[in-house]
């Protein structure tokens, strides 16, 4: 636990001494913001409640870290790769498995600061009436799970790479293909039933609505533990090319 916690604070380290934190979590926050003052704008002209604009901009936030998450994942691996020292790195003290959970926490706590900064929201949208707790914490949960897949996947994409650019661009269109792919889920048969499931967002509306199921749970964990294993045996696989 040690040694993950230190490969942890060292990729956070570099995230913050390089502009590429302050940069993902100001635009977050600030698209975040610009589509939450749109949905009060649209509530007080309308009608409606705290609880409906919240649970609508938890289905744009999961969009808008569709697109934050390569940016956060590219680099953990691949600039390792580039400079030469993933092979210091591979051949420290520390297992290839804490290398791989270690820049993973420290990318997922990134995630978590992002999201808070947008924990003011709610409280904005109380004006317009009571936003219960259930609903939120629901909410928030499922974007931490369909974060954590959207990270592991990158993580995965930049192990493979050694061009920051190439590793963000290929888990951005992973991510995108398994995003639209519950569209083809209309066709009837075995077939749309697995393509449904596969489906990153199919698990995640109910997350939004404020219900939490266990089987969107289990798939989201079930994602990031594949990928994060995946992450393992690629760069396992390193160690002998």
């Amino acid at each position: 636990m040690k040694n993950i916690i230190a490969v942890c604070t060292k990729e956070l380290y570099t995230y913050f001494v390089s502009p590429i934190a302050y940069f993902v979590c100001f635009v977050f926050t600030a698209i975040s913001g610009f589509l939450f003052s749109i949905l009060l704008l649209s509530t007080s002209n309308y009608g409606g409640s705290g609880a409906d604009v919240m649970n609508t901009l938890f289905g744009n936030m999961a969009v808008i870290l569709l697109f934050f998450t390569p940016v956060l994942t590219m680099k953990l691996f691949a600039e390792e790769r580039k400079s030469g020292t993933i092979e210091l790195l591979l051949t420290s003290p520390i297992t290839d498995g804490q290398v791989v959970l270690g820049k993973f926490f420290a990318s997922w706590t990134l995630l978590l600061m992002m999201l808070g900064l947008t924990l003011f929201f709610p409280f904005l949208a109380q004006r317009f009436g009571p936003v219960d707790a259930g609903p939120l914490l629901s909410g928030y949960l499922g974007l931490l799970l369909i974060g954590s897949a959207f990270l592991s996947l990158g993580l995965l994409m930049s192990s493979m790479s050694k061009n920051q650019l190439v590793a963000a661009l290929t888990g951005f269109g992973l991510l995108i293909t398994l995003w639209v792919i519950g569209a083809l889920s209309t066709r009837a048969g075995a077939i749309g039933k697995f393509l449904s499931y596969l489906s990153l967002p199919e698990h995640y509306y109910d997350f939004a609505r404020g219900v939490i199921v266990l089987k969107h749970v289990v798939y989201y964990v079930s994602f990031t533990c594949v990928c994060l294993f995946a992450t393992f045996k690629s760069v396992e696989s390193s160690k002998w090319r």
